[in-house]
């Protein structure tokens, strides 16, 4: 994996298979603020992919915490799920994935998705808030 990380995003679930659903969502999101909604089908299934296999391995009476994060690095966007209950990542078709031991026992699975040719993960514009006007006072 490339180590230069432009932008990240991150989001702690319970390994439940709600997580499964609540990782589709956090990642059409994440994608659409940073502008690369062409990614999101793909990017949200290879998320499902990995929360579902935590999930598949976790103890349903323990389930324990998962963090699923969003990178873009170099010219890819990496899907990292992190938790301790977890096994081999799943084999998610035509893309690069794997698995690296942490301390404390927990495990990373990671897949990784090139960006749109074109793009590289610096090039991908951050997202703008509107900045809030404070509350008048009456």
């Amino acid at each position: 994996m490339n180590g230069n990380t432009a932008q990240v995003d991150d989001l702690q679930l319970i390994a439940l298979p709600t997580a499964v659903n609540c990782a589709d969502i956090f990642v059409r999101f994440s994608l659409g603020e940073w502008a690369l909604r062409p990614m999101a089908d793909e990017a949200a299934f290879a998320a499902c992919q990995l929360v579902g296999a935590a999930v598949d391995s976790a103890n349903p009476r323990a389930p324990g915490m998962l963090t699923v994060r969003l990178r873009l690095s170099g010219d890819c966007l990496v899907i990292e799920v992190e938790g301790h209950q977890m096994s081999r990542p799943p084999n998610i078709s035509g893309k690069r994935v794997g698995a690296e031991p942490l301390r404390g026992g927990a495990t990373l699975v990671w897949c990784e998705l090139p960006l749109p040719v074109g793009l590289t993960a610096a090039s991908v514009p951050l997202p703008r808030r509107e900045r809030r006007k404070p509350p008048s006072t009456a």
